[in-house]
C-alpha cells in the first residue's frame, strides 16, 4: 500500500483518504454521495478517482501517517467532518471516529468536541471553508 520511495506528504494523503472511507464505512455502507465526496477530496489532492478508488478497496492494516502542522490538521478534521455530514445523518459511532481521530492528531481532547462543533455549525449555515478556519484558528488560538 505504502511504499518507501513515496514521500511523507502522499503517505499523509493516503491516510486520509483512508480515514474518510473508513468513517463514511462507519454505518455499514460506502454510498455514492460519500465516495463522490472522497473522489473530489482526492482530486483536489492531485490524485484520480481510480487511485481513490483503489486506496479504499485495500486499505487494510495502513499504518497511519498524521499531518505534521496544523492547518493541515485543521484541513484533516474539516473533511472528516464534511463527510460526517455527507448523508445528512450524524450517527454517534461517526462523531466519537472524528473525536478520535482529531486527538490523534494532536489536538486536545478538551477542544476536540468543540472545534468539530463550530465546523460543522459552519458547514451547515453555509459558511466558506476559510471563514471556518479563521474562526476555529482564533478559538484554538484562545485555548
Amino acid at each position: 500500500m505504502f511504499s518507501i520511495f513515496e514521500s511523507e506528504e502522499t503517505k499523509r494523503l493516503k491516510t486520509h483518504i483512508i480515514n474518510l472511507g473508513t468513517l463514511a464505512k462507519i454505518d455499514g455502507h460506502l454510498d455514492s454521495a460519500e465516495m463522490e465526496h472522497i473522489i473530489s477530496i482526492g482530486e483536489r489532492k492531485g490524485m484520480r478517482p481510480q487511485e481513490v478508488k483503489n486506496l479504499l478497496s485495500s486499505c487494510e492494516n495502513i499504518k497511519m501517517t498524521m499531518p505534521n502542522n496544523d492547518l493541515d490538521r485543521f484541513d484533516q478534521i474539516y473533511d472528516l467532518v464534511e463527510m460526517m455530514l455527507a448523508d445528512g445523518i450524524v450517527d454517534d459511532s461517526e462523531m466519537d471516529f472524528c473525536i478520535e481521530i482529531a486527538t490523534k492528531m494532536g489536538f486536545r481532547k478538551s477542544v476536540v468536541g468543540i472545534l468539530i462543533k463550530k465546523i460543522t455549525t459552519g458547514v451547515k449555515d453555509g459558511l466558506d471553508r476559510d471563514e471556518i478556519k479563521a474562526e476555529a484558528i482564533n478559538f484554538l488560538e484562545l485555548q
